[in-house]
């Protein structure tokens, strides 16, 4: 057959990611199908290039990945859920072979977004097993569909859901990504790669979504195997010069990313990397071994300045841990930048000022602040209207108040969060995440936050 893999994503803010996913479910498939990515992340009509591509192809069977529900900067709500119906309908147009859909995004909410994009399948949650089951069976005619494992699909005009699978992936088994693929300009404009220790996440933070996605339990790689993959990842890519760690959270459990630091440490790495890291588990020893092994920072979704909505939210830890993590990693050097999300479910003005408080007073290197958003608003407006007044409420105290955190980012306010801003500063030689590079060269702090 002849497969044409669609990245659908477009979002370049704070910068590119290359399709790691889409990379690993290609790599998953079988080389006697004829295997064609197209990424449509900086074409300038992208609907058009998807069907003049279709159009020369014309391909046996298009996959599409979606990335996300929502932008990074969590504005029009509605318009990324319109633009891959859009996609859909262009894939149609320039095709008549059938459509599946996956992907994090898709996976979400598989079947309300099944029924609203209308593809003629869709694979929920992870795709290196299902997808290369949904060829075979389409190559004999459509037999065993009902098989495979969290496939969504027609029975005529019912949907029907397969039940997941009982074990998630072993991830040490998968075939590795051909980076060759990816388009160099990810790596000649912004210079970063991705890479994946593990997938699964033991937290249940309420309003999360890797657990539905990767499951639990974490299934690790061998250190060696990962530290492998970048040093090919580079040698296929010379003007890469920085790596993210897309795991959940790379410190839990805490042992694996010791061995992945040491073994980075071992074999001389020299490429600056950062990652998403908890409060919990996090240790004076895993920072220093981050810092020698070259990280180059750390994120954190510490989330509130409220011990109560902390547990509300389920985050498992409090203010006081996020108080150590950042005096661990000032200790050892390594920048730490927290995400914040202000009006999630039961917040009140009060306790956004504390929480506003709480990272004046905390001062990490970078903080970012986002307005909280529930992923079923882009299917249903009605249900974000109760939440406009607290979000409005929200935006007006931060901009009164913006001139007292320079350094902060705030997508939703574009208030840092600059496409123009972040294009400067990487063509000024500033690699690595980008909010490394918004503090002020004097070093100073934010100063007292009006409430």
């Amino acid at each position: 057959m002849k497969i044409v893999f669609v990245s659908g994503n477009r979002e370049t803010l704070p910068g590119a990611v290359i399709p790691i996913g889409l990379l690993y479910i290609m790599a998953s498939t079988p080389d006697r199908h004829e295997k064609v990515l197209i990424d449509l992340c900086f074409e300038e009509d992208p609907r058009a290039a998807l069907r003049s591509r279709l159009d020369v192809l014309q391909p046996d069977l298009i996959a599409i990945s979606m990335r996300n529900i929502q932008n990074n900067d969590y504005a029009g709500l509605s318009d990324n859920l319109a633009y891959y119906a859009e996609l859909v309908d262009s894939a149609r147009v320039a095709s008549a072979a059938p459509i599946v859909v996956g992907g994090s995004g898709f996976s979400v909410m598989s079947r309300e977004l099944m029924e609203h994009l209308e593809p003629d399948f869709g694979i929920s949650g992870e795709g290196e097993k299902a997808f290369p089951e949904l060829v075979s069976a389409l190559e004999n005619g459509g037999l065993g569909l009902n098989s495979i494992g969290a496939l969504l699909h027609w029975n005529n005009d019912a949907l029907v859901v397969n039940p997941s699978p009982a074990d998630f992936l072993n991830i040490a088994q998968l075939a590795s990504p051909d980076r060759a693929l990816v388009n160099p300009y990810y790596y000649e404009e912004y210079g970063v790669d991705s890479i994946q220790t593990k997938r699964g996440c033991p937290l249940r933070c309420d309003y999360c979504n890797y657990p539905l996605i990767e499951g639990r339990k974490g299934r690790l790689r061998a250190p060696e195997s990962v530290v492998d993959e970048m040093f090919a990842a580079l040698e296929a890519q010379p003007s890469l010069n920085h790596f993210f760690v897309v795991d959940s959270v790379f410190n839990l459990p805490i042992r694996h990313a010791k061995q992945v630091c040491r073994e980075l440490i071992r074999r001389d790495w020299q490429i600056s990397w950062s990652c998403h890291s908890n409060p919990l588990n996090f240790d004076e020893e895993f920072a220093q071994l981050a810092y020698e092994a070259g990280c180059a920072g750390m994120e954190i979704g510490s989330d509130s300045g409220c011990d109560h909505t902390l547990e509300r939210l389920k985050k498992g830890f409090t203010v006081g841990h996020i108080h150590r993590l950042h005096e661990i990693c000032t200790a050892a050097g390594i920048p730490d930048c927290h995400t914040f999300i202000l009006g999630t479910e039961g917040e009140t003005m009060d306790d956004v000022r504390q929480t506003i408080d709480f990272i004046v007073k905390l001062d990490p290197y970078s903080a970012i602040i986002m307005m909280w958003f529930d992923d079923y608003e882009a299917l249903d407006p009605e249900l974000r209207q109760p939440r406009m007044k607290l979000r409005s409420e929200i935006e007006t105290l931060l901009l009164n108040n913006k001139n007292d955190f320079p350094h902060w980012s705030i997508p939703g306010l574009g208030i840092n969060f600059d496409e123009d801003q972040f294009r400067r500063l990487r063509r000024s030689g500033r690699h690595g995440p980008i909010w490394q590079h918004l503090r002020s060269p004097t070093g100073r702090g934010p100063q007292p936050f009006t409430v």
